[in-house]
C-alpha cells in the first residue's frame, strides 16, 4: 500500500516514520509513504499557499492554486491516482468500517490543512473523500494522517507478526468493543485472572470472551455501542 501525504510541514513525518511497526513494514516494502510539501507548487516571491477569506473573518484559507497543482503533479507521479482523502473536521467519521472499505485501495493520496481549512473550491473541483477522525479541531490535518496510516496498515497483509491480532481487537467484529486481557503474575495485588481463563478450555474461554465484550461495549457505549 503507497500513501502520499500533501502537507505544509513535511517534516512532522520524520520520527513517525522511523518507529516501530510502520518502519518495519517500510523496510520489508510492504508500505511505502511519501511526504510532498503543498508549498513546492507555489508560486512569487514569497511562496505563499494561503489568502485571507472573501467577506471577512478570522485566519486564512489554503489557496486554490497550490494546492490543485500539488493534488494534480502528486497523483500522476505511478499511474493508478489513488484515493484522495481530505482531513477536515467535516467529513465522514473515521472507524473501522471505514478503516476495512479503504485497506483494499493499493494507495491513498492524504491531503492535509492547516490555518482555517481550505478554500471551498478545492473540495468542489478535486471532489476528495472528506474523512474527520472527531468532533474536535488538530492543529492541522498531520496527526490525522498518521492516524489513517497507523490503522490502515494494520490490515496490509504480513505487517502484523500474528494475522489473528487484527481480527480480534475492539471494533473489528460488529462495532464491539475487546474483552478484558491479562498475562502473568495469576494474582497482582490481590487482582486474579478469571478462573475460566486458566482451564484449558477454548470453547468457554471463546464464550466468556464473547459475553465479556458484549457486556464492556454495553457499559462503555450504551446505545452507541
Amino acid at each position: 500500500m503507497r500513501f502520499d501525504v500533501l502537507t505544509l510541514f513535511p517534516g512532522l513525518f520524520e520520527s513517525y516514520l522511523q518507529q516501530s511497526l510502520l518502519k518495519r513494514a517500510i523496510q520489508r516494502e510492504l508500505v511505502s509513504v511519501h511526504c510532498w510539501n503543498i508549498r513546492d507548487w507555489a508560486v512569487g516571491k514569497h511562496r505563499s499557499v494561503d489568502d485571507t477569506p472573501y467577506g471577512g473573518g478570522p485566519g486564512m484559507l489554503l489557496a486554490c492554486p497550490p494546492v490543485y497543482e500539488c493534488v494534480e503533479a502528486v497523483r500522476q507521479q505511478v499511474e493508478d491516482p489513488g484515493e484522495l482523502i481530505m482531513l477536515t473536521p467535516q467529513g465522514e467519521r473515521w472507524n473501522q468500517r471505514l478503516v476495512e472499505e479503504l485497506s483494499g485501495q493499493k494507495r491513498i493520496v492524504l491531503l492535509c490543512g492547516r490555518y482555517e481549512g481550505f478554500d471551498e473550491r478545492i473540495r468542489l473541483g478535486l471532489k476528495p473523500r472528506e474523512i474527520s477522525v472527531g468532533d474536535f479541531i488538530c492543529n492541522g490535518g498531520e496527526v490525522p494522517a498518521m492516524l489513517l496510516i497507523d490503522t490502515l496498515i494494520r490490515l496490509v497483509p504480513e505487517v502484523l507478526g500474528d494475522e489473528t491480532s487484527s481480527k480480534y481487537e475492539s471494533f473489528a467484529e460488529a462495532d464491539l468493543l475487546e474483552y478484558p486481557q491479562y498475562t502473568r503474575p495469576r494474582d497482582f495485588r490481590g487482582m486474579t485472572v478469571p478462573e475460566v481463563l486458566l482451564n484449558g478450555n477454548h470453547e468457554e474461554i471463546a464464550r466468556w470472551r464473547r459475553q465479556a465484550s458484549l457486556e464492556r461495549t454495553q457499559e462503555r457505549r450504551g446505545e452507541s455501542g
